[in-house]
């Protein structure tokens, strides 16, 4: 290892005694503190979201309750989080601040991916990544999506290029919305060598590694808060081990990984759909409780009496509770089956996400409907929640490629169990 890596290392490996057992931390974790988060959080969002401003206090306070590292192995200092867990945790910060809450739950993402036996990573730097979470508050995320590629989930080999000089990679590349990068101390780059046959895959990087720079470009509807700016690697050089995991681009398709591989996919996309649904669904739960604060106190003189007793609320507040009960069980179910060692397959997972997120969506709006300007003015936060709940459309999968592949899914088990059944041809005519 160069003695660049052992630096920025070196404080990931200090005494363990000096720092708390998160497992018990996490145990004095009850509703009442994570309410009082909710609130702490709620009490400065709409100026983190009018400025952009990158909330570092949250996370200072996270790291004092012994969050950031609640879902990192046990093994190494962490909480060893369950599903249902980790959860609470980020229902309870999206429903103060929900920039917040997506930056934590990509590290958590990050964390409970360093768990799973068949991860391909180098033990030590598994270790570093975890300890680093646990006693310095350390975030990590993905960086994935480029200018010219977009997603890699749709396909593409990246334009990010990794050469081997020396015991070393050296690494060039752009990449987009690179969420929390103001604080990241990990980052995951995707890219591809520039051997006569690449490989793909991620290479770990320090966050402050020299030739990492920011483009302070992020100016969205949504998410104003999470720092999601570009991100520019010119000459970054990591050890030669820092490529965790790196394989022809054949070998990242799901018909060639491993029963373990496979199962750990599958894992890892239902963490990513219930935290990512959890948030969104917090911040639809956050408008309905505005909603019901103003359609309380609203008396308009022409009614003499409050909205809330007026038929149309009631049914337009039934239906969002309707909404909001179907997402709370979907994400327990999805929660309860991972934690049981059940966790089902992607395509399900991307469907509770389309699900959940969807009809967070369809929440707000009602919200919207019943208190017209008043919700739609900057001086209320539905109008914030509005626009942070929109957000749930561009996480991966989106909506087209899950409905897509559950499509598929649908119609080959029907092809399979009926394998007899005719099929037309191309002249064949359908008749009503």
């Amino acid at each position: 290892m160069s003695a660049l890596p052992q630096t920025l290392f070196a404080s990931a490996f200090e005494a363990e005694a000096d720092s708390p057992a998160l497992a018990e931390a996490a145990a004095l974790i009850d509703d009442a503190t994570l309410a009082a988060l909710t609130r702490r959080f709620a009490a400065t969002a709409a100026d983190h979201d009018l400025a952009g401003r990158f909330p570092h206090d949250n996370f200072e306070e996270l790291q004092r309750l012994g969050l950031i590292g609640l879902v990192a192995p046990a093994a190494w200092g962490g909480g060893g989080a369950t599903l249902a867990e980790a959860r609470r945790v980020i229902a309870a910060v999206a429903a103060g601040e929900p920039a917040t809450a997506l930056v934590l739950t990509m590290t958590y993402l990050q964390h409970q991916a360093l768990r799973h036996p068949a991860s391909r990573w180098p033990a030590h730097l598994r270790e570093a990544v975890a300890r680093s979470g646990v006693r310095e508050g350390a975030l990590a995320n993905a960086l994935r999506v480029e200018p010219q590629l977009g997603s890699p989930a749709r396909g593409g080999l990246p334009g990010t290029v990794a050469r081997r000089e020396g015991d070393a990679w050296v690494i060039d590349g752009h990449k987009l919305y690179t969420t929390g990068i103001e604080r990241l101390s990990w980052l995951l780059v995707w890219g591809r060598t520039d051997e006569p046959q690449p490989r793909v895959g991620f290479f770990l990087v320090p966050g402050k590694a020299p030739g990492v720079r920011t483009i302070a470009s992020w100016d969205h509807l949504g998410l104003r808060a999470s720092g999601s700016h570009e991100a520019v690697l010119a000459g970054v050089r990591v050890p030669l081990d820092h490529a965790v995991d790196i394989r022809p681009p054949a070998q990242w398709a799901p018909a060639a990984a491993t029963a373990a591989e496979a199962e750990a996919f599958a894992r890892q996309q239902a963490w990513m759909a219930t935290l990512l649904g959890s948030l969104y669904d917090a911040v639809a739960g956050a408008a309905r409780d505005w909603l019901l604060g103003f359609l309380q106190s609203r008396a308009p003189g022409s009614l003499g009496a409050p909205l809330a007793t007026l038929p149309r609320a009631h049914e337009k507040v039934g239906e969002i509770e309707a909404l909001l009960r179907t997402n709370r069980v979907l994400l327990d179910d999805l929660a309860a089956r991972v934690d049981a060692g059940q966790a089902p397959t992607p395509t399900d997972s991307g469907l509770v996400k389309h699900t959940v997120g969807t009809q967070a969506i369809a929440a707000v709006e009602l919200a919207l409907q019943l208190s017209g300007n008043h919700g739609l003015s900057r001086q209320n936060p539905l109008e914030r929640h509005h626009r942070d709940v929109l957000c749930a459309r561009i996480h991966t999968p989106q909506s087209d490629a899950a409905l897509v592949a559950a499509g598929q899914q649908a119609l080959a088990a029907a092809a399979r169990a009926v394998p007899d059944r005719p099929t037309a041809g191309p002249a064949a005519t359908i008749r009503a």
